[in-house]
């Protein structure tokens, strides 16, 4: 197993262990079979294993593992605030002493703010004391390092990351997302800044290998690597100094010794020319279902009235390629749920974009069938009832 620092010069593995999405038995996690997993895992070195309070039935099923295998001082948990329940200064204390009592510990090694999709969202935490907050638990050693999980557009990443002390940060980031949520821009802001970054969705929830087109999987089978897609996916994050830890939500001893295998083998630097002509094959098989030739490139921007385009189109396409659920979940998460609207509706057909766009994409047309797509009736509703719910401003007390 490789390990990268952390922040506190730290080892971690590269390889952690994502704990959404153990088998589950009954309604409830099978927990004889993750313990197989988890100890399997452990015993090739993963060292890192995140969960989350919302993850249901997680934190309490590695609390019991790591108890019964008395490992805990041996690994590092990473767990979240949920956030977005939190309305007040006593909530902060409510959710994390749950926490603690679920793991079975008296410390958490990296906590998160779960799901931060805009700036706003740490403004209302700052309202509440997180601040205050924070440093009391790590005076008091009941946290070890603080960080965010983000799923929202660049600028706002940019603007989170620059504006607190953070001692690592967790993004969704793959071969297909590289320019999008976070992305590389994000990625090596945070290298800059000296944070280790924990990558979620390396396989977008497995889409890299269970639905990929024809095409792409010929692409992988024709070259002379041998490596199975989710491998390719792996090493391609493996490649890149600034990646930290990569997260696998892995459900059999199998994956966990494929992955195991990887994390060992794949080092900075190690993937060839030839290795990036071949994804770059894949990513465009995977884009031919693809509705407008957008790159991600940003030329557009900023538009006059907010909207997000580059954001739109990529959910928009994200129907075509994976699942129209997909996409509209997508967009709910990284453009409906910004403070500031940037819905496609608020264009005024200036036109100001289309004249930067090396793509030459009718875009006022574009946003409109976008949008159409991506909200039908019920998908405004449910955007409008959670934007209230997330954006309610928050109590002091």
């Amino acid at each position: 197993m490789q390990y990268r620092k952390d922040k506190n010069q730290n080892d971690l593995s590269v390889l952690g262990f994502g704990c959404m999405r153990f088998t589950k038995k009954g309604g409830n996690i099978d927990i004889d079979k993750a313990e197989k997993e988890i100890m399997a895992a452990y015993a090739a070195g993963v060292n890192y294993f995140d969960t989350a309070y919302v993850y249901s039935g997680s934190e309490v099923a590695i609390g019991e593992i790591f108890e019964r295998n008395n490992i805990r001082e041996k690994i590092k948990i990473a767990t979240k605030l949920p956030q977005y329940l939190i309305s007040n200064r006593t909530a902060l204390d409510k959710y994390f002493d749950e926490e603690l009592k679920r793991l079975r510990t008296d410390y958490i090694d990296y906590y998160l703010m779960h799901h931060l999709t805009d700036v706003a969202m740490w403004e209302k935490l700052k309202a509440v004391g997180i601040e205050e907050w924070i440093d009391e638990k790590k005076k008091s050693g009941v946290i070890r390092n603080i960080g965010f999980s983000y799923h929202g557009n660049t600028d706002n990443f940019l603007k989170i990351l620059n504006d607190y002390d953070w001692d690592f940060c967790q993004i969704q980031y793959n071969y297909l997302d590289e320019d999008t949520q976070a992305g590389v821009d994000g990625l090596k802001a945070a290298a800059d800044k000296g944070i280790p970054v924990v990558i979620m969705e390396p396989l977008r929830g497995g889409k890299l290998v269970n639905m990929l087109p024809d095409g792409a999987k010929k692409a992988f089978k024709e070259s002379s690597r041998g490596w199975t897609p989710a491998e390719w996916a792996f090493r391609w994050l493996y490649n890149q100094e600034a990646v930290t830890v990569v997260l696998s939500g892995m459900n059999s001893v199998e994956m966990v010794e494929e992955n195991c295998k990887t994390a060992s083998e794949a080092l900075p630097g190690h993937l060839t020319e030839e290795d990036f002509k071949t994804l770059d094959v894949v990513k465009e098989k995977i884009r031919e279902n693809e509705k407008v030739g957008c790159t991600g490139c940003r030329y557009c921007m900023p538009c006059p009235k907010g909207v997000d385009i580059p954001g739109t189109f990529r959910c928009y396409n994200a129907m075509y390629t994976e699942s129209k659920r997909e996409g509209r979940f997508e967009f709910a998460q990284t453009v409906g749920l910004t403070k500031e609207p940037a819905f496609a509706s608020q264009c005024i057909e200036c036109g100001k974009c289309e004249k930067h766009c090396p793509q030459n994409i009718p875009i006022r047309q574009k946003l409109k069938e976008a949008d159409k797509a991506l909200r039908p009736l019920q998908y405004k509703v449910g955007i409008n009832i959670v934007r209230k719910f997330m954006f309610r401003k928050a109590k002091t007390k």
